[in-house]
Parts: structure tokens; sequence; C-alpha cells
């Protein structure tokens, strides 16, 4: 086993609120895995220590075999980054888009137009390449979004909610995408609330206001919780969170 990810006893507190509390995980080259929880669980706290944007408060994590608190900028050079905000230019074509993120993530001169050409003909964007990012459907944004973030190959791709908002068709093409990927070696973590994608990881941890309370396959998780589905175990997740916070 290679791994891509490791966190040990990982802690972020924002003054009193601690966001993730003595989080232990372990993410294998390769692995898609979903992370999941209710809103406030901290699972895009997490997201953000693993690139190297937050500082944790205490523990350890390492990415790409890079301490994310010592050397979070060799973090961010293997690392690609999603959300479900897209984070496109909406004037800017599809391909000014490519050419702006490729270059941030070091790409430049004959080797990013090799790249980009390619990389327009793996994600069918090359039809698209002049329009501008702004007119785009919800589903070509997000598949712009995804080459944005792979541009320059990324050892480890990290999603944030990347499906919120579009259709089913879409999703399901995205996913395609994400399998393509990961037998190419890129590992993917992924927060979602969609349960049809939760069962397509290959491993789920679930957080509960910072803690991690269950870990293992999609098929393991329900009996974890004496739920039936992975979808039961969500929704009592979210029951108690709201009875908490009340």
């Amino acid at each position: 086993m290679t791994v891509a990810v490791e966190t040990a006893r990982l802690r972020k507190t924002f003054g009193a609120l601690v966001a993730v509390d003595a989080l232990d995980l372990t993410i294998r080259r390769g692995e898609v895995f979903g992370l999941l929880g209710p809103n406030g669980s901290g699972k895009t706290t997490t997201i953000r220590m693993l690139c190297g944007l937050l500082e944790p408060t205490s523990g350890s994590a390492t990415v790409a075999g890079f301490d994310v608190a010592r050397e979070p900028e060799k973090i961010r050079e293997r690392i690609g980054y999603m959300s479900q905000r897209f984070g496109l230019y909406d004037d800017l074509t599809v391909l000014e888009n490519l050419r702006f993120y490729a270059t941030v993530y070091g790409l430049h001169g004959a080797d990013r137009a090799t790249r980009l050409a390619a990389h327009m003909g793996e994600m069918g964007l090359a039809v698209r390449a002049t329009q501008l990012a702004g007119t785009l459907s919800g589903g070509w944004k997000q598949r712009l979004s995804l080459a944005c973030a792979t541009a320059h190959r990324p050892a480890i791709l990290f999603l944030d909610e990347p499906t919120a908002g579009v259709d089913p068709a879409a999703r399901r093409a995205f996913w395609d995408s994400i399998y393509v990927l990961a037998g190419s070696g890129t590992t993917i973590l992924v927060t979602t609330h969609y349960m049809d994608e939760a069962e397509r990881c290959q491993r789920l941890a679930f957080l509960s206001r910072g803690h991690l309370i269950g870990l293992g396959t999609p098929a393991e998780i329900p009996a974890q919780f004496g739920q039936a589905t992975i979808e039961a175990v969500f929704v009592e997740l979210q029951r108690r969170d709201e009875g908490a916070a009340a």
C-alpha cells in the first residue's frame, strides 16, 4: 500500500470552536475516498488543512509525503482542488480559463500548449474552446472546473461538493471521469451530500461535530450504525447534530 494522505490526531480550533478533533485517517494512492457528514461536521476544514490552506492547531498530516504545516507549498504543487462554486472566470473563454489555471499550477510555454491540447480532447472541451465560461451550462462548467483542477496531472484531487446543482446525467458523467483519473493513479478525496455518489466511493469516513465516528466501505458503514443504508446513517447524524445544536 502506498499512502497518499495520512493524519494523526489532527485538530483545528477557531477560538472556542473545535472544528476538527483528533482525526486519524489513512488514504491509499489511487483510492476514491468519501468524506461525509452534516453541515458543520468539519469536512471543508479538513480539506483546507490537507491542501495546506489552514495550519492545524495540533496533530499532524502528510499529503503526497509532505507535511501540511511545514511544506504547504510543495503540497499545493501536487494537488488539484475543485469546489461546488467551480472557481471559473466567467469573462474568459474555456481555453483561457484552462491556460490561466495551468500557469498557476506551473505549466508554461510549449509544455502547457501540448498538455492543454490533449487535455481538452480528453475532457471533451475542444468544441467549446472559444465559448465564454459564463455562458456554459452547469454540467459544462463542472467539466471545465475539473479540467482546470487536473491540468497539471495532480497526484491527489480534492473535490468539495463538486456535483452540487448539476443534473443527474452530468453527475454520472463526472463520476465516470473520476474513476478514469483514479485508474491512472490519482487519489480522490470527495465530499458529497448525494448518497448515490457516496456508494461509488471505495471507502468512506463519517464526521460529526468535528469527530470521526465511522470508517469503512459503503457496505460496512451502515452496519456500524445499525442502519440499513448509508442514507439512513446520514439522516440519523443530521438529526443528532441538529438536536445537539438546539
